[in-house]
C-alpha cells in the first residue's frame, strides 16, 4: 500500500509521483557517505553536482556514469536548500553515525514513492522472516498497476530489497532475512519531523510510517526523542502519556536556508 503525503508536505520536498529511481538504483548509502564527506554541510546543489561530476568524489569511471549517478542521487536526496526535508537531513547527518543509513532510508522513502510502497511488507515482517525481490516487485505492481513492464518490476524488486538491506532492515546476501535497523537520536528526530510535516502531532508522531521505519518500540522512540532534545534538535515535553514535541530548531534552520 502506498502512503500518499499531503500537499503541504510535497511543498517541503516530499514526492508523490514515482520517478523510477529504484528501477535501476538503490539508496546508495556508500556513495552518499563519500559525497557528503567531501562537501561542506552548507554546500548548494551546483557545488554538490560538481563534486560528483567534475571532481569524481565517488570514483566512477566515466563522465556519463558520474552524471547518471548524480541524477539518481538527487532524485532521492534533493540536495536543494529550499527543500525543508533535505535541510533537516543535512543538519542531522553524520557520516560515521550508526544510524546514518536510517537517515538515508527515511529521506529516500519520502522522495521515492516506489520505495515507499515496499515499506509495509518489510516493516510487517517478523525478525527472521525471509523476503524475496519477487515479493517486493509484486508490491510495486499493486501500488502502480500496469505502470512497469515485468522486466522493470523485477529490477525494482531487486533494488528495493537491496536498499532495505543497506538501511539495516534486512540482512543476508543471496537470501534476505528480516533484521532490526539501528535507530538513534538523529534518525528519530528526522522521522518525527517528517511525521510532523505530514500533519501528525503529539504521541501520534510515534506511530507514523516514518516512525515505523526506525524499527523501534514507542518507548525506545521516546528515549531517542529525549536524547535528540538534549542535542537541541527538537523540543520535548512529556507528562504521563501526553507528549508535546516541537521542531523550532529544524524549522528555523530550514527557513534560514531558503
Amino acid at each position: 500500500m502506498l502512503t500518499v503525503v499531503p500537499d503541504p508536505a510535497v511543498a517541503c520536498g516530499f514526492v508523490n509521483e514515482p520517478v523510477g529511481t529504484h528501477t535501476s538504483r538503490t539508496i546508495m548509502v556508500p556513495e552518499l557517505r563519500m559525497l557528503l564527506a567531501a562537501v561542506a554541510s552548507t554546500a548548494e546543489y551546483p557545488t554538490i553536482r560538481a563534486a560528483v561530476v567534475d571532481d569524481n568524489v565517488c570514483g566512477k569511471a566515466t563522465v556519463s556514469g558520474r552524471r547518471e549517478l548524480f541524477r539518481r542521487l538527487s532524485e532521492l536526496y534533493s540536495f536543494r536548500s529550499d527543500a525543508a526535508i533535505y535541510r533537516a537531513f543535512r543538519l542531522l547527518w553524520n557520516t560515521d553515525a550508526p544510524d546514518a543509513p536510517l537517515l538515508a532510508m527515511l529521506l529516500a522513502c519520502a522522495r521515492d514513492p516506489l520505495l515507499r510502497s515496499t515499506a509495509p511488507i518489510v516493516l510487517d515482517a517478523a525478525p527472521g522472516d525471509h523476503l524475496t525481490p519477487h515479493e517486493l516487485a509484486d508490491v510495486v505492481e499493486a501500488a502502480f498497476p500496469f505502470r512497469y513492464s515485468p522486466i522493470i518490476r523485477s529490477s525494482a524488486g531487486r533494488h528495493t530489497i537491496a536498499s532495505w538491506a543497506q538501511s539495516g532492515h534486512l540482512r543476508g546476501r543471496a537470501t534476505k532475512i528480516r533484521a532490526c535497523a539501528e535507530a538513534g537520536p538523529a534518525s528519530t528526530a528526522f522521522a518525527l519531523y517528517l511525521g510532523y510535516l505530514c500533519g501528525s502531532r503529539g504521541i501520534g508522531l510515534y506511530s507514523t510510517l516514518w516512525a515505523r521505519i526506525l524499527d523501534a518500540e514507542p518507548a525506545s522512540i521516546d528515549r531517542h526523542a529525549f536524547a535528540a532534545a538534549q542535542h537541541g534538535w527538537l523540543d520535548y515535553r512529556r507528562i504521563d502519556d501526553v507528549v508535546d514535541l516541537g521542531f523550532g530548531y529544524l524549522d528555523a534552520a530550514c527557513r534560514s536556508a531558503r
